[in-house]
């Protein structure tokens, strides 16, 4: 394959049961080739003059029981090009493991640390992985908020040498689960974008809103309103541009007896989008909102 050049970090937050890495290049969906992760096994990064096949491979011997720097050496020992791959591996014990050919185009590079690797080739400058290195150990927050500020640092310590185009962010659990769907913590991809950065944060921004109002369900089946209400406004909160995010809010105050509230914010969503209305009305014949017929023609006027 062609070459990926880009810039990218692995890295864990034992404290929050999380890895995962994250990257940005000048090539269309570097996401689908770069990134790879498994809960309760590892992350791999791959790039360069790519490999693909590193990233489920680099997986599967980690799995298997081998170290990253087994893994990796394995890897190089059977590639009859050692010498233009970038890759960078971590387990879910922290242990980390890099590799940056010697026939890499420069500027290219990467450095490791205490559960972390960052590394770049094509660079405008061999400031970027040190960038993203140092900004990684200073952050704060959660694991995905801190691998796109260290993205982030690496664009302003230069980037690609080339320009940008895509970027993705994709976190797993440290700790497997025997239902897999439940281990993806954050999966998200810009494919093609004049500033795939901004992006990547604009949908990590509705990534959270959307992981609030999951939460405000699971509080609902749980019969907890309380909590449920407060992750259905936190979510609406992050992101205020879609009204359907206020509406699922507005319903559940309604079931709860809080009429006024939630025909005011109910107000504000007609207002947003009138298609709303119709959904209100197919609500109540299945059981979604428990309100009289003269409660709910108010509501839709």
């Amino acid at each position: 394959m062609g070459p990926v050049n880009t810039y990218s970090i692995v890295a864990i937050d034992k404290k929050s049961g999380e890895m995962g890495v994250a990257v940005q290049s000048h090539w269309f969906s570097v996401g689908s080739v770069v990134t790879w992760a498994e809960a309760g096994v590892g992350v791999v990064a791959t790039q360069a003059f790519v490999e693909v096949s590193y990233g489920p491979l680099g997986l599967a011997l980690m799995k298997g029981g081998k170290t990253p720097q087994q893994a990796l050496k394995s890897l190089l020992a059977t590639d009859p090009r050692p010498e233009v791959r970038q890759l960078a591996m971590l387990d879910t014990r922290g242990r980390v493991a890099a590799h940056t050919g010697r026939k890499c185009l420069p500027e290219a590079g990467h450095i490791t640390g205490r559960g972390f690797s960052a590394q770049g080739n094509i660079m405008r400058s061999r400031r970027v992985w040190k960038a993203m290195a140092s900004t990684f150990r200073k952050s704060k927050g959660s694991l995905a908020e801190r691998l796109l500020v260290s993205l982030e640092s690496a664009e302003r310590a230069g980037g690609d040498l080339r320009g940008r185009q895509s970027a993705a962010l994709l976190v797993v659990k440290v700790k497997g689960d025997s239902m897999p769907w439940q281990s993806k913590v954050v999966d998200i991809r810009v494919e093609d974008n004049p500033q795939p950065l901004v992006e990547l944060r604009r949908l990590l921004r509705i990534h959270q809103a959307f992981v609030h109002a999951n939460n405000g369900d699971v509080m609902m089946e749980k019969g907890d309103v309380k909590k449920a209400l407060e992750e259905y406004k936190r979510s609406a909160e992050l992101s205020p541009e879609n009204p359907e995010l206020r509406f699922w809010q507005a319903v559940t105050m309604l079931n709860h007896g809080e009429i006024r509230e939630g025909k005011l914010l109910l107000k504000s969503v007609f207002k947003a989008n009138r298609d709303m209305k119709t959904l209100l009305k197919s609500l109540p014949p299945v059981g979604l909102l428990k309100v009289d017929k003269e409660t709910l023609r108010e509501l839709l006027k």
